[in-house]
Order: structure tokens, then C-alpha cells, then sequence
């Protein structure tokens, strides 16, 4: 009997570590998540648990199966920390196809290092990092972390396929645990089911958990994941940061909070106050006042980040920036503000979300969605914006990074969200002219002067500023929409205006410019604007809206001194058309021994209905036929 149960309980040891290694078996992922798909999150489970308005502890634990090399970015993890936020816990376990323990990380294997990047002046986030290098495919990893956070003006974004091309998704799950006298405040994005309520004692419950994802493949011209990805935004009313107590319940009140943050900080010593005054002294006009005192701020200030605690969101003080010069974004838009106040001009400390290519935050679900901040001037007819971390920005002018997006002020009645200014095809333009001495044998040699304004001359203007010579030209060379060709001298020059522009001179030599056949040369007069792509048909119904982001004008005037026994063959008529994302047309004209190419074309920014995906390809194959009209000419 005493051999029964030993046996018996032998087999039941054996079979529930049979079971526990065999979990992560590959084999056992459905069919179609496998399809198309890098990655599979086998299991995703996060656990935030909230004990008071100002701390929180994170549980989470990720299993993920790696089916081939281009899903090994998921065979890591990496946990950010700092003052306001301690790593509790940080497991990590490898196995291999057929889920069998492969190897456990080490506490040595998990490297601790400083988080803070070169433009960093001071700051205290660091980060731990551990990662599985193992290349026979498929195996999975498993990661268990646990964190206490202090700074409660974050609650978690959960998107289960977060914004990850070919990653399915078998199982994942969110839990918000609240005491019971502090509401949770949540907005479903995209379908997502409502969250499962649970009351226990003290406590109050949302879990929000989906399975069964399959991989969603990227649709050009699509918005951000956070507009149509399944996912949910959650917010307290009240929290709390290092004593700081502040609520989020509405725009107002978050507005407030900046408000609080910066109370008294805006104080400049009394030699810069009588500095600035002198500036301005002979200036009646309030935006050449504005304009001057901007000029002042990035004559004597650098942009450093400082990220230490409560100083990641309070900006330091108007006479710490004076006396270093330097300080991060909230701090040199605290200094702006204390400089305009100075000479009597009222200004607003304006939190954004910043960001070339970022997502534009949640209008109807008030919490900290922001990353940036700069300054607003309301002017009587005009409205000013300042990027106050920039030495070489144009005054009143915001480029992708700060356009076109919501903002939070922080006005002396609380918080009011705006929108920064759009730039429209007027704004940014490419207007080229060229000058093109055509050789018999095809050959030419090119002058080329661009002017870009507005959102075009952002990359120039940048490469002007922030790049040797010799960079420049390489920088050049890859934008140069020529196939063959030499530069043989440039220059880039900017203006600083509302609408600033860049100007592009090039002296270049091109090779078969115009192609020969016997005594004919085949011209393609669209020499550096033609759009030679167009967007890929779809094999099914699109499932997102079209994005346009960025409205445009382009014109063109290439003029070709032909060669002197040269007759013209064939000349194309004129090309027009028209709808609803954008306009183009082009025209020949002939005269004197020369050829003018004339092309427009305006871009439209918008939304626009996923079946209308279908017309804007037509749309680019017609301008990419006009773009490719050729003309013949005789020898």
C-alpha cells in the first residue's frame, strides 16, 4: 500500500511537470495565429493595483513564442525606473519549441544602466534589461516583472497588439484593482468588450482581456494604432506626486496642476528684467516685442534635458536658467513666460504631445497624454507659438514636430485645450526652376534653384544647421531624384520667417538625361519631381480610413536648350485632372531652341473613407504617367 502511494504520487509529480514544462508547447498555438505572423503573445497579464492616491505597484507577466528572426526583438525586456518608480521583481525563463526549460536569467545576466541620453544634463532614469539569445526557431520566452510606482500621473494605455506588425495575440488581459473611495476612469477604443467588475472588501476591480487576435497587416496611409487598434485609456479623478496633489477630471483641472507646479518659479533676477526692457524699449508693435524677446531666449540659452523626480514635470526656476543658460523644455518655457511677463506680455505654458510622426492625444478623455511643452502668446488678432528648445527655429513657427495637435494651457482660470496651427498647401511649397544645356549625345549639364517653405524646409533647414559640408552633399546626393548625376557645387541657405523657407542651389552634371536611339533623343523633361511609386493594390477590403498629414504645392520650370540641330519630333499636349486628393497639371511650350516644362501639383491633407483607397491609387498612377510624358526630338 506504502509502494501504491509513493508510486502514485511519483506519477502525479511527473505528470504536473510534464504539464508545466509543455504549456509553452509551439504546437499548441492555433493554426491561424501562426499565419503571417514574427511573434505570438501566448499569455499577456498585467496587474495594476492602486493603494493610494500616490503610489501603485505593476505586475506583469509575458510569454511570447519567437517563430522566426524577425520576431527576436521580442526575446527581450526591458524595465525603465527612477526615483519615483522601484523594479520589485524581474524573472525571466527560455524555452524551446516543445516548451521545455531551456535556461533562467541570471541576476547577473540583467544589466542596469542609466537611461539618461547625451542632451541629458541630470536625471535619475535608468533602466534593467535582459535579453535570450537563442536562434533555433521557434522557442518562447516568459518574462515576470513587478514594479512600485510613485508617480500617479500615469495609469496604464493597454493595446494588446500594442502597435506591432505580424504579432498575434493567443491571450491578454488587463486588471485595474482601485480602493473602493477612488473611481477609475476609462474610455474603450475601437470595440473593445466593457471590463469585468469585481468588488472585493475594500476594493474595486476592472479586467479588460481579448484572445485569439490574428496578425493585422499595416495599411498604407493608415491612422495611428491608438485610433483604430482595440485597446483602453484609463485616468484617475485625484492623484498625487511627492506631495503634490492634483486632479485630472477635467482639461481645467489638469491645467491647474501646471499651474501648481510652477507657482513662483517664474521670478528673473533683477539685471536680466532691466536686460530685456532695454530690448524693447523703442518697440511699439507686441509681435516684433514677442519676436525680440524669442530672439533674446535662444541667443542666451541651450536646450539640456533634466529629468530628477517631481523636476521631470516642474520646471525650474526662471533664475536657474538665468544664471546656467541651459535648461529642458518645461524650464526654457517657464523662462519665456517670465521674460514676456516681464515686458508686459501675457503668455501660457502650453503641454503637448511632441513628435514628428507621433499620435495626437485623446480630446474627450482628460489625463497626462503629453510629452512636451512650449509657449502660447495670444495676441489681438494672432496667436504666437513658441518652441522654446530651439536655437535655430523661426519665430511663431512650429514644424511637424508641434503642428496640426492638440494643446493644454495653463491660463489663470485652469486648463484649456487648443489646437496648434495647421499648414496648408500654400504654406508648404517646393517651387523649383531649372535651367538644362542638353547635349547631343544625351548628356547635360544642370543649374537648379529649390526654394521649400513650411513644412519642406524642415530637413534642409536642419541639414544647414546641424551637418559638416561634407554631410550636407551626402545628405543631398540621397534626394536627388536623378539617376545619374554628379554635383559639382551646392548651397543651402534658410530664412527665418512665420513660414520659413530653404533655398537649394545645384550645379550638376547628369548623365543621359535624354536617352538616344540612333538620331532621335527620347526626353523625359520632369527632371528631379517625378513621383515614379505608386500605392500597392489591396487583396481585400481596407479596414482603415485614408490619412493625408501633410498638405503640399509643388511647381516646376525646367527649361532645355536643345541642341543646335536639334528638331523637335513629338511634343505632348497639355495634362489636367483633378479630384478629391489634390490637383495637376503640366503644358510644352516651345520656343527659340528651347523647351519649357511647366508641372503643378497640390496635394490635399484629409481624412478620407477606406473605399476611397482605390481612387487615390489612380490618382497617383495618372500623375506618375504625366510625370514619365516624354518628348522626342530629331537630330
Amino acid at each position: 500500500m506504502k509502494a501504491f502511494i509513493i508510486s502514485s504520487l511519483l506519477l502525479t509529480s511527473i505528470l504536473s511537470n510534464s504539464f508545466a514544462q509543455n504549456t509553452w508547447n509551439v504546437a499548441s498555438i492555433p493554426a491561424e495565429l501562426k499565419e503571417k505572423a514574427h511573434a505570438v503573445i501566448r499569455k499577456s497579464e498585467t496587474i495594476f493595483t492602486v493603494k493610494n492616491l500616490g503610489e501603485a505597484t505593476e505586475k506583469n507577466h509575458r510569454v511570447i513564442t519567437i517563430l522566426d528572426e524577425q520576431g527576436l526583438q521580442y526575446a527581450s525586456m526591458t524595465l525603465f525606473y527612477s526615483k519615483l518608480e522601484k523594479v520589485n521583481n524581474f524573472e525571466g525563463v527560455l524555452y524551446d519549441s516543445n516548451g521545455e526549460k531551456v535556461k533562467k536569467i541570471k541576476k547577473d545576466d540583467i544589466q542596469d544602466g542609466s537611461a539618461v541620453g547625451n542632451g541629458t544634463l541630470f536625471g535619475d532614469n535608468r533602466y534593467k534589461h535582459a535579453e535570450f539569445k537563442y536562434a533555433i526557431f521557434p522557442f518562447t520566452v516568459e518574462f515576470t516583472t513587478e514594479t512600485t510606482n510613485k508617480n500617479l500621473l500615469f495609469y496604464p494605455m493597454w493595446f494588446p497588439q500594442e502597435d506591432e506588425e505580424n504579432v498575434a495575440v493567443e491571450q491578454s488581459s488587463l486588471k485595474i484593482q482601485m480602493p473602493a473611495n477612488l473611481p477609475l476612469r476609462y474610455k474603450s477604443i475601437n470595440g473593445l468588450a466593457e471590463p469585468t467588475l469585481e468588488n472585493i472588501a475594500e476594493t474595486k476591480s476592472y479586467t479588460w482581456q481579448v484572445k485569439n487576435l490574428q496578425v493585422y497587416e499595416n495599411e498604407l496611409y493608415s491612422p495611428k494604432w491608438t485610433r483604430y487598434g482595440k485597446g483602453v485609456l484609463t485616468a484617475p479623478n485625484e492623484f498625487e506626486v511627492e506631495g503634490f496633489k492634483g486632479s485630472m477630471k477635467t482639461w481645467k483641472d489638469l491645467g491647474e496642476f501646471d499651474n501648481i507646479l510652477g507657482k513662483g518659479r517664474d521670478v528673473l533676477p533683477e539685471n536680466v528684467q532691466q536686460e530685456v526692457k532695454q530690448l524693447v524699449a523703442n518697440i511699439s508693435d507686441p509681435t516684433l516685442k514677442v519676436k525680440k524677446v524669442y530672439e533674446y531666449l535662444q541667443s542666451k540659452t541651450r536646450y539640456i534635458s533634466i529629468q530628477l523626480g517631481i523636476g521631470g514635470w516642474q520646471p525650474f526656476e526662471a533664475s536657474y536658467v538665468a544664471e546656467k543658460g541651459y535648461g529642458d523644455c518645461k524650464a526654457l518655457s517657464n523662462y519665456t513666460k517670465a521674460l514676456l511677463k516681464s515686458v508686459g506680455i501675457e503668455s501660457f505654458y502650453a503641454s503637448i504631445r511632441g513628435g514628428s510622426n507621433e499620435r495626437d492625444i485623446h480630446s474627450d478623455f482628460p489625463s497626462q497624454q503629453f510629452n512636451h511643452v512650449i509657449v502660447c502668446v495670444p495676441m489681438k488678432n494672432d496667436t504666437i507659438w513658441l518652441e522654446c528648445t530651439s536655437q535655430d527655429n523661426a519665430f511663431g513657427y512650429l514644424s511637424d514636430f508641434t503642428s496640426d495637435r492638440y494643446a493644454l494651457l495653463s491660463t489663470p482660470e485652469g486648463g484649456k485645450l487648443v489646437r496648434t496651427p495647421v499648414y496648408k498647401a500654400k504654406d508648404n511649397q517646393q517651387n523649383r526652376n531649372i535651367k538644362v544645356a542638353l547635349a547631343e549625345d544625351g548628356n547635360a549639364t544642370v543649374t537648379a534653384v529649390t526654394e521649400y517653405t513650411g513644412l519642406l524646409s524642415d530637413d534642409y533647414s536642419d541639414i544647414k544647421n546641424l551637418s559638416s559640408r561634407e554631410e550636407q552633399q551626402k545628405h543631398l546626393y540621397k534626394r536627388i531624384n536623378i539617376p545619374s548625376f554628379e554635383v559639382n557645387s551646392f548651397s543651402i541657405q534658410d530664412e527665418k520667417k512665420r513660414i520659413p523657407t530653404a533655398t537649394v542651389k545645384l550645379d550638376l552634371n547628369v548623365r543621359k538625361c535624354a536617352s538616344k536611339s540612333g538620331t532621335r533623343l527620347f526626353l523625359t523633361p520632369n527632371l528631379m519631381s517625378a513621383i515614379n511609386t505608386v500605392p500597392p493594390a489591396l487583396d481585400k477590403p481596407r479596414q482603415t480610413e485614408v490619412v493625408l498629414k501633410v498638405a503640399l504645392t509643388e511647381t516646376d520650370s525646367v527649361t532645355y536648350q536643345l541642341p543646335k540641330n536639334a528638331t523637335l519630333e513629338f511634343k505632348p499636349e497639355g495634362i489636367k485632372f483633378e479630384n478629391r486628393f489634390g490637383t495637376y497639371q503640366s503644358e510644352f511650350q516651345v520656343k527659340d531652341g528651347s523647351l519649357l516644362y511647366i508641372r503643378k501639383l497640390v496635394r490635399n491633407q484629409g481624412k478620407f473613407p477606406p473605399e476611397s483607397y482605390a481612387e487615390l491609387i489612380e490618382y497617383y498612377k495618372k500623375v506618375s504617367k504625366a510625370d514619365r510624358t516624354q518628348v522626342v526630338l530629331k537630330l
